[in-house]
């Protein structure tokens, strides 16, 4: 019989295989509260005798031995869940799907449910004898026996093991999520730090992993979310609107046991107004506007002379377009004053001072040479003013360039009228015009002020294509090398607003990655949005998008799109969750593959953007996603939130053929913008509002030129927007142009005699 407690040996509390060739069959037994500890005594039993009863055979604890090393009882651990396993295999419902640690929990507690064959929720040494009975668990288990269990995982000593203390044993971490803890939503503030802590909770919880669009954050080099802390939270340092969007914390391990994190950052409000300062005669109409982002959109209010103008409002003082206009009727002397917009939301404040003078005999204002439309086209370069549509400059292509012996546009040999050949614009400032000439293998450079050609740079041969990083100040310029594209090379003009002489520079060594570009996009800069880092590169052919560093104008990664079979045509880019959407080339039969969104913050391929085909525009808010897939005639509108969800909206069908778009902010809606589509085969341009998907058309406007005789792109008829405050808009014709009024919805007023001007540039208040 086994040794009684009052005897003073105690119960048996652990059991050891001797592996020694003397004593193949023979058990050891310890009496004690601690194997690691002092040893009082030890019994050897044969096997029988620990089933049948013990023998009491004293041995010395030196002669005992401990070869159940920790890795040995992991194996032992391994082989008891594979057990397990098997006969889980052989019962199971096939349509269960157990995740990792869900399978190995329920293995487990199946083993636990065994061992304990009384039914009283503890398994001690006899229970674990009779498993090694029935089991024929004997010499199969080398250097460790079932007994371990209770030398490593009695965590508190109590001769027992409890369920609890088996899923420490087998590592089975039970954890919990509150209900109302799944989704949390955090908001912080742009440029400040903000945290995301995991409410997941358990003891020896393993290790927090965190994703971003089912990215995992953890192991990558990010420059803003480089602390995971102690506790398993989100750090992320310097919060931007890049950053807002939807993190999920997971328990290594633990896939289906998630919690949602929204994070929302806001932006303080930015304004401007329109105009600064104006004066009217009495009797006329004035407006003032005031134009505000932010997030969340800012709540505008406006002062005149300090005192809130709410309570004076009447049929001949009123707002409109959600109060960020003021319209005033019939004007009287007392009207005159500093009319304050003030913009507000929960991140801060902003405003500006829009000044109306009332006066007799009031001087018109005088025209300057902002607020005009600039159009290139085979008979040099015409300034036209969109109001009254009067030309106010032509700029000849025999007028020579000031200082410089060279015409704006020198005549050929072979041409019996002068002419100029333009490709792309691009407006610095509202200083500058840079445009490329692609025959002449030159860049000329305009300036608004004197509206007189001042510069030419000369560039690699054929350019075709410019883009002013404002963030750095430089002009990057595309060229072919010839019209076959077989030298195409990326250059950079510095300073580009600058009145210094300019030259390109290569931005890498000829021969290097960037003399193999096929296209490249760099986003434009927003009101609240005023610094781009980085931009990409597009190469022919290649299912790729590389990374380039704006400030070194080096490459620094490379993005695969090769699993989505997707070679990128163009991009668009939104900052609010700082998503880039790419629309890829269609292949030899003709079939597009839908838009790939890549995660600005991972730089990671975050999968399609829906079933979304074709190019896409981002609005100048960022909050509009258009895209035209001019196969499928259809024009497919999304919006992106505040928390950077990107939404689905509506789909137009058309057989318009849109060659370009444009967008302008709304004139009866705050916060909202209007998208402007021309055709490139048909007379009319298309006008959605993206807040209601009204649409509308503006009928008759003469055929464009054909897209054979536009080789420069693929946007033979392009529409051109007047920026934050303009209600016109203005798109060619083959030999005319068309002012169109935005506010009002139809055409203004039509151009002749300008042919082929379908370089066309905006200069706002210069």
């Amino acid at each position: 019989m086994a040794p009684k407690s009052s005897e003073g040996w105690g119960p048996c509390e652990h059991y050891r295989w001797l592996n020694d060739a003397t004593t193949p069959d023979m058990y050891l037994v310890s009496h004690r509260q601690d194997f690691s500890s002092n040893l009082h005594g030890a019994w050897v039993f044969s096997k029988v005798d620990l089933v049948r009863g013990y023998h009491q055979i004293p041995v010395h604890p030196d002669d005992m031995g401990d070869k159940c090393k920790l890795i040995e009882y992991s194996k032992l651990k391994n082989m008891l869940l594979d057990v397990q396993n098997q006969k889980y295999i052989r019962h199971r419902n096939k349509k269960e799907n157990n995740d990792k640690m869900s399978l190995k929990k329920l293995l487990v507690d199946n083993m636990f449910e065994y061992f304990d064959s009384n039914d009283d929720g503890l398994v001690d040494s006899n229970e674990l004898a009779q498993v090694i009975k029935q089991d024929r668990l004997g010499k199969d288990l080398s250097q460790c026996s079932l007994f371990d269990l209770l030398k490593y995982d009695d965590y508190n000593s109590d001769k027992h093991l409890t369920q609890e203390e088996f899923y420490r044993a087998f590592q089975v971490v039970q954890l919990s999520l509150a209900e109302e803890q799944k989704v949390s939503v955090t908001t912080a503030t742009v440029g400040q730090s903000a945290v995301l802590i995991c409410s997941i909770q358990g003891i020896l919880r393993p290790p927090i992993i965190w994703k971003r669009n089912n990215i995992i954050l953890n192991n990558l080099d990010l420059e803003d979310i480089n602390d995971f802390g102690d506790d398993g939270s989100l750090y992320i340092t310097k919060a931007t609107t890049t950053h807002m969007g939807n993190y999920s914390c997971h328990a290594d391990g633990y896939e289906k046991l998630y919690q949602t994190h929204i994070l929302q950052v806001n932006v303080p409000p930015v304004i401007r107004v329109y105009p600064e300062s104006q004066a009217r005669e009495p009797g006329v109409t004035a407006s003032l506007r005031c134009h505000a982002e932010g997030i969340p959109n800012p709540l505008i209010n406006w002062l005149k002379n300090g005192v809130d103008i709410m309570p004076k409002l009447s049929k001949q003082l009123t707002l409109q377009a959600n109060g960020s206009g003021v319209h005033i009727s019939n004007v009287r002397y007392e009207d005159t004053g500093a009319y304050t917009c003030i913009a507000k939301n929960d991140a801060g404040v902003d405003e500006d001072i829009s000044s109306l003078f009332v006066e007799d005999s009031a001087r018109k204002t005088r025209l300057g040479v902002g607020n005009m439309f600039y159009i290139f086209y085979e008979d040099g370069i015409k300034v036209i003013q969109p109001i009254e549509c009067e030309i106010q400059r032509h700029i000849k292509p025999s007028e020579k360039v000031l200082g410089y012996q060279v015409e704006v546009c020198p005549k050929t040999e072979r041409e019996a009228v002068q002419r100029c050949v333009w490709a792309t614009a691009v407006n610095i400032k509202d200083k500058y015009i840079y445009v490329t000439q692609p025959k002449l293998n030159r860049v000329l450079i305009v300036d608004i002020q004197s509206q007189k050609a001042v510069q030419v740079v000369t560039t690699d041969p054929v350019p075709v294509k410019l883009h002013y990083d404002k963030s750095h100040d430089q002009v990057w310029v595309l060229s072919w090398g010839d019209m076959e594209k077989t030298i195409p090379t990326l250059q950079v003009i510095n300073q580009a607003s600058r009145s210094a002489p300019h030259h390109t520079i290569h931005t890498q060594p000829v021969g290097k990655q960037f003399d193999r570009v096929d296209d490249f996009f760099i986003p434009s800069t927003t009101l609240i949005i005023n610094h781009i880092r980085f931009g990409f590169i597009l190469h022919k052919g290649e299912p790729a998008l590389h990374k380039i560093d704006l400030e070194t104008m080096m490459y620094i990664k490379t993005i695969s799109l090769k699993d989505y079979n997707c070679i990128p045509q163009s991009l668009a880019y939104t900052h609010l969750g700082g998503y880039y959407f790419v629309h890829c080339k269609a292949d030899n039969t003709g079939t597009t593959e839908p838009q790939i969104i890549v995660d600005s913050v991972t730089d990671s391929v975050i999968g399609y953007n829906g079933d979304i085909t074709g190019a896409p525009y981002i609005s100048p808010d960022g909050h509009y996603l258009v895209s035209i897939d001019d196969q499928k005639g259809l024009l497919r509108v999304q919006s992106i939130t505040i928390q950077g969800e990107i939404l689905e909206s509506f789909d137009i069908h058309t057989n318009l053929h849109i060659s370009d778009a444009t967008f302008q902010p709304s004139f009866t809606e705050a916060n909202q913008y209007n998208v402007f589509a021309s055709s490139g085969v048909q007379t009319d341009v298309l006008l959605v509002e993206l807040s209601t998907g009204k649409v509308k058309m503006v009928k008759s406007l003469k055929e464009p030129m054909k897209a054979e005789e536009w080789p420069w792109n693929n946007k033979n008829r392009i529409i051109e927007d007047s920026d934050l405050f303009g209600q016109y808009l203005m798109t060619p014709s083959k030999e005319s142009l068309f002012i169109l009024d935005g506010r009002l919805n139809k055409l203004n007023c039509e151009i002749t005699e300008v042919e082929k001007g379908n370089t066309i540039i905006w200069v706002g208040e210069a």
